[in-house]
This record gives structure tokens, sequence and C-alpha cells, in this order.
């Protein structure tokens, strides 16, 4: 298994579950490069303020926004130029941010901005409100429609067999009005011995050009700039998958000033301990505590309910979410760049930049494929000519179509996009994966531990059952004991108050009351004296007749705990009191058993209770009596029987979270503590969710396996039709960009389940 460091500190609500991201299954490194895509300059929204420069040791880690690096064709370009400059350490990529962080000695970060503005990039280091704000210029598409035309009229010109200096003029005119930004790109990648699809197209067209196939080489370049378009409006569903949250925040807030009156500010000037007024409709715009009124809140964006959430005076309540019909004040107690929604967004950004196996392999894949193309075209272009006597034309107009045709373009979106969109699908559903790899794996977790109390139960006791022994009337019994109960803060007594309460039953006055430790409490009601205890208590009154004895057996063998009302004549009426298992909690196993995960509920209860609850929900295994470390060893004896999830809330939970290969955080809303360190983070108390993170990634998985072959196998069977004889270079452009928006539209699919 994975870890053997020691638990952290928890909250309440959350699990320490510190990570070193090395895992037998194949983990991803915490600080893996970014690699993710959108093959031209199309705008995004910048989702989060550039961090500040970081010392670590002698080094710097600079973070760089680079509005032109959106794909894989920049960051290929980027590492080659900057990785052997001296003074650069390491170099961390976020496509879909455009943030360049750039581990390097003080004294380099010049010549690193330098050498980006050689490539034709803008850097930018500073973190103003003008910077985070700035986007790529749109490109304009009136000069890709005049090429459009010129290049169809120079087609028409090549069918009539007119002048060929006319569809020569044509064709020119279509290639500089929309292929001069891909000769620019081209030229700076070929100068810094770089190979991507600008300098390959550039070569292509160019050698078309010099064969004499004018209106060929205008129309690949037309299509080339239009697929290029067509491709960076898909992926901008991508980019802004997660940014779209943003706009759930309203820009402004009505905020209580020092004199008591009331103003609209922007959120920037907001300070923490501000009040805040919402009326009925409004979005919340930072995170708070009532202190005022009362509504119900839908918090879907966040959390995937589908049902407004009840909230009063104490409760919390947090950015993005609606306010439904009530108007309430609220304390605020997080600025606008820490609320729960910005760590929300911060946490799914880190989570993009940490590739996952599949990406990593077809990084890997694509490293080699390209030269390999590369050097058969070559061959393609040289070989037959010289060692068959083969026409120098047609075997240098197949080696051009072999390069327009090996640019792994489509291979190298298909993996991120898919994941980005698999992240996205489920933050938008409330569950938060920390990474692609996670959301890979899930596909293969076959164990799953739950920890008992508020995971599968509410871990708050309720009377479950109630039996009137003596005469009176069952109402008084209950009144009697909820009196008693009252004067008591052990949960078993106030699950009988609040049973009471539930029936209206008012308490009546109790004197002489009094403790009786490991047995229960006592007191006088109207002159009386009245006894509520446990099986211990009981025996020790007199009183305990063997039926008795066996009805207090059978409900203690089903995990619940039993309280007797006594007085002196004997026992009145009995309770039962349990922690009631969710009412989601049997289908949601019932869910992960179609999966074929099998579950172990992990419990420090008794064995007793641990058995009976596990039965109620149909859980495999139980084990009672778990120590925190008899958890953890518990998970580590798993080792060897496919993947292990741990799933729990409590800080007990935390050794075994941290020896399991998925750790899922239950309840994450309010703490970011579970935000920041579990693999996953279920942001409400809905166990169904495990379940659907699971299906989740066995149908990413299944779109990965679909993009990888479809990219090589759409360029495959075009391979052999241009060695065959039967290519030409519209095919080749087809080959490309039609494989690069085939896996970009199956990707994104992940956003519309």
């Amino acid at each position: 298994m994975k870890h053997h460091h020691p638990p952290h500190q928890h909250d309440e609500h959350a699990h320490e579950h510190s990570h070193d991201h090395e895992h037998d299954h194949g983990h991803a490194e915490q600080h893996a490069h970014q690699h993710s895509c959108g093959c031209s300059g199309a705008a995004a929204s910048t989702l989060a303020a550039l961090p500040a420069a970081q010392a670590t040791g002698e080094l710097l880690r600079t973070p760089i926004r680079i509005l032109q690096m959106d794909c894989p064709t920049e960051e290929a370009l980027i590492r080659n130029k900057l990785s052997h400059m001296p003074g650069v350490q390491d170099m961390e990529f976020n496509l879909m941010q455009r943030v360049l962080t750039v581990s390097h000695q003080p004294a380099v970060l010049p010549g690193i901005l330098a050498a980006l503005r050689s490539l034709g990039f803008e850097p930018q280091t500073g973190d103003t409100p003008a910077a985070r704000a700035a986007q790529p210029a749109p490109a304009a598409w009136w000069p890709l429609a005049l090429a459009g035309v010129a290049a169809a009229a120079a087609e028409v010109c090549s069918w009539l067999a007119l002048p060929g200096w006319l569809a020569g003029l044509l064709a020119l005119a279509a290639i500089l009005s929309c292929g001069l930004s891909t000769y620019q790109k081209g030229w700076i990648a070929l100068r810094n011995r770089t190979l991507n699809i600008n300098a390959l197209m550039s070569i292509a067209v160019t050698g078309a050009l010099l064969l004499g196939q004018w209106p060929e080489a205008a129309m690949v370049m037309v299509l080339f700039t239009l697929a290029e378009r067509i491709e960076a409006h898909s992926l901008e569903r991508a980019r802004n998958a997660i940014g779209s949250l943003l706009q759930l925040t309203p820009p402004q807030a009505m905020v209580q000033q020092a004199d008591g009156s009331w103003q609209n500010m922007a959120l920037a000037d907001i300070t923490i301990g501000g009040t805040v007024r919402v009326a009925p409709g409004e979005r919340i715009a930072l995170d708070g505590v009532l202190l005022a009124g009362s509504s119900s809140v839908n918090q879907s964006a966040m959390t995937g309910e589908s049902l407004p959430v009840e909230k009063n005076v104490g409760d919390s309540v947090y950015a993005g979410t609606l306010n439904a019909s009530g108007s309430f004040e609220y304390r605020v107690t997080a600025a606008a760049n820490d609320t729960m929604l910005a760590r929300i967004i911060h946490a799914v950004e880190q989570a993009q930049g940490a590739r996952a196996p599949t990406q990593r392999f077809v990084d890997n894949f694509a490293r080699y494929y390209t030269p390999a193309v590369f050097l058969l075209a070559l061959a393609v272009a040289l070989l037959p000519p010289l060692l068959a006597g083969g026409s120098w034309h047609d075997w240098l107009y197949k080696a051009l179509v072999l390069l327009v045709i090996a640019c792994p373009c489509a291979l190298v979106i298909s993996t991120p996009v898919t994941i980005v969109s698999g992240l996205a699908a489920a933050a938008r559903r409330g569950i938060l994966i920390k990474g692609g790899v996670w959301l890979e794996q899930g596909r293969h977790l076959r164990w799953l531990a739950l920890d008992k109390t508020g995971t599968i139960t509410h871990g708050k006791p309720e009377q479950t059952d109630f039996v009137a022994l003596g005469e009176a009337k069952p109402g008084d019994y209950q009144q009697l004991a909820a009196s008693l109960a009252g004067r008591s803060d052990h949960p078993v007594s106030q699950a009988l108050s609040r049973a009471a309460a539930q029936q209206a039953l008012a308490p009546l006055p109790v004197n002489q009351f009094r403790a009786l430790p490991g047995r229960g409490i006592q007191g006088n009601i109207a002159g009386r004296d009245y006894l509520l205890g446990n099986q211990r208590l009981l025996q020790e009154s007199g009183h305990c007749p063997p039926a008795l004895a066996t009805q207090l057996a059978a409900l203690e063998a089903q995990g619940k705990s039993v309280v007797v009302l006594l007085d002196d004549s004997g026992a009145l009426a009995l309770f039962a009191v349990a922690d009631t298992i969710k009412p989601g909690s049997s289908a949601a196993i019932a869910e992960l058993h179609q999966l074929g995960v099998k579950t172990l509920m992990l419990s420090g209860d008794n064995q007793a209770t641990a058995t009976a609850i596990a039965s109620q929900a149909g859980i495999d295994e139980a084990r009672g009596n778990q120590l925190p470390q008899d958890k953890a060893d518990a998970i580590a004896a798993l080792a060897g029987q496919g993947l292990v999830g741990m799933v729990g809330d409590g800080i007990n939970d935390a050794p075994a979270l941290a020896r399991a290969d998925i750790g899922f955080a239950m309840g994450a809303m309010g703490s970011d503590t579970a935000i920041e360190t579990a693999d996953v983070a279920l942001m409400d108390d809905d166990l169904a969710k495990i379940p659907a993170f699971v299906r989740l990634s066995r149908t990413t998985h299944a779109i990965l396996v679909q993009n990888i072959a479809l990219a090589l196998g759409i360029k495959a069977v075009f391979l052999l039709l241009t060695l065959l004889g039967m290519g030409s270079m519209w095919m080749a452009v087809f080959a490309d960009v039609g494989a690069s928006l085939l896996v970009v539209g199956n990707g994104l699919r992940l956003l519309r389940k």
C-alpha cells in the first residue's frame, strides 16, 4: 500500500489526508506538467489570480501567464527553448489556465522572459486585475472567408483549364489571407529545431506550391485554419467548464455600514466580519454564518443536491448558492478569493496539472511517433526515386502528405480534454476529484472500507423502539422519561427528549435530580421517585424477570442501546435508541455491489452494533471495536485484492484514509481541510456519490480508449492510403484536423452526462 506517514490533525468535518502521491498503481506526481490543449489562441476566462513567486531554497518558482500558450504545440516549443537554459531547474505547464511555472535561479528571470518573447509570446509576471482579465485577441473571420473564396476560385480555374497564372495568383491570395500566422509559427519552430504542426504544415504547403499544386496548397491551408478555429471553439467548453462557476457569484452585495445604513459594495471591498443582507431570489456573494432570518438555499451548484437546504441562525451559507423565498442577514467569514467556491475552483485547476496514467502514456508515445513518421516521409521522398527510378514529383508529393498526417495533435489532445471534462462533470455533481489519476483509477476500485458514524449512519442516536410495561397510558411513561432525560446531556437522553418533543409532550418538573454514573439518572416527579437507566441499573434494582431480560437482549442484538424507566414497583417502560442509517446508504451499498465493489465497515462501536448496522445497510463485512490503528491495519490487509478505498468523516479515520489507495472525505462542505487533503471530497454527506464516481471513472476510461483508437486508427488508414498512392493533401488535412475534432467532441460528451 502507499502511505506510512502519521495522521495529521483534523477538524470535525474532514480528514487530513496528506499524500506523497507515489502509488503502486501508477499515480502521477503532484507536480507533473500540465498538458491540456486548445490548439489555437481562443479566448478563455482567467479563473484564478496569478500566484506570487515563491522562494524554494536558492530557487524561485515564478508563475508566468502566456496568453498565446494553450496547446501542446506551444508547450513543446517552450520546453525545448527553456530546458537547456542555465539556471532553469524545472517547468510546470497549466495550459488550461495558460500559466507556466518555472523553478529557476533568481538572476535568470530576465533571460527566461526574453527567450519566451523570442518565440513570439507575451509573458506576464505581474498579478494585476488588468492582467488577470486579459484574454487573447479574438481572430477576425473575414480574412478566412476571403481565403476560402480565393481557394475555391483557384479550384474552379484548375477545373476549367484557365491560365495557370490565374490559379496561382488566387492560391497565393488565399494563403496570404489565412496562412501567415501558420508560416510565422512554423518558422519559429524550425528555427528552434522543433517539428510541430505549424512547421509541418508550412513545409507541406510550400512543397505543394513548388510542385505546382496551387489550388490544393491553397485549400489545404484554408481547411487547416478553419479546423483550428472550430477546434478552439470546441475546446472552450472544456476550458470554461469550471470557470463558469465563477459566474455564480454576484459582483456586489448589500453590506451594513458603520452608521447602520445599507450599501451595495464590490466583493473585493467587503471585509471578513461584515454583515451582508440577502434578498429572496438572490445569489449569495460570500461565505458566512446566519445572524438573523431564515430561508432555504439551493446548493446544487456545489453539492449536486436536488433539494434546497433549510438555513437558520447559526447555519453556514456559501458563495454562489441561491437563496429561495426568505430574507436573511449573515456575517462574512471568508474573503472573495477564499470562499468555498473559490477553493473548489482552485482544487480542480490544480487537479488539471497532474497527468493521469493514460495521458503520460500518450505523451511518451507522441514523443517518438512524430520523428518516426517524419523519417518515414523523408524515406518516401528519397528512396524510391534513388533506388527504383521513381518519379521525384510523385514521391515528394506523397512525402508531403505524410508530413501533414504525422502531427499527433488529435492523439495528444484526446486525453487532457477527456480528463478535464470528467473532472468538471464530477464537480458539478458535488464530487471534487483531486486529479486525473484518481478519476482514472476509480474504475479499479474493488474494496471500499467505510466508517459507520456519520458515513453510513447519521451520527446522532434516535429513539427507535418504545414498549410500555405498566398499566398507565404509554404517553405518560414517555413524558416521565423525557422529563428525566431533559436534565442530562447524554446522547441517549437527548434522543428520548427529541422523541417526546416530536409528540408535543411537555417536560414535567423534576426534583432531587442526580446522576448515577455508569447506570443512569434519578429524580422525583410529582412526589414519586423514578429511575432511568441501563440494564445494569435494572439488575441492581432487583426488578429484572427473565422475560424482560430476553426482551432487552433481543433489542441489544440489533445494535440498539436500551434504557428502562423504573419506579419502586419495577420496570414501567423500555426505550431503545440507535444511530439510524441514512436514507440512501443501503441503496448506495447495493449500487457498489452491482459495480463489483466489496464493502467493509470499520467501527469503534461494539461488534454487535457494527454487525446490526452492516446487516441493515447490506455491507459485506463488519468489524467492531476498531481503534484508529486497527482501521489502518484492516486497509493494509486488503492489499493485493485490488484497489482499496476508504470513506469517513472523523479524526479516527485518518490513518485508514492515508493507507487507502483512494481516500474519500464525506461532507466536505464548510471544510477547506477536506478539500485540500482528500483524494476525492464529497461535498455533502451523500454516499451515493461514490458509485457515481466509479461509473464516471469507467465512462472516462472508455472514452479515453475510444479517442486513442480514433486518433491512431484514422491516421493509420490515411497513412496506408498515401503509401498505396491513393492519398492526397486534402485527405491528410482531414486525417489530422478531422481526428482532432472527433476526439474533442467525444471527450466533451462527459459534460453532457
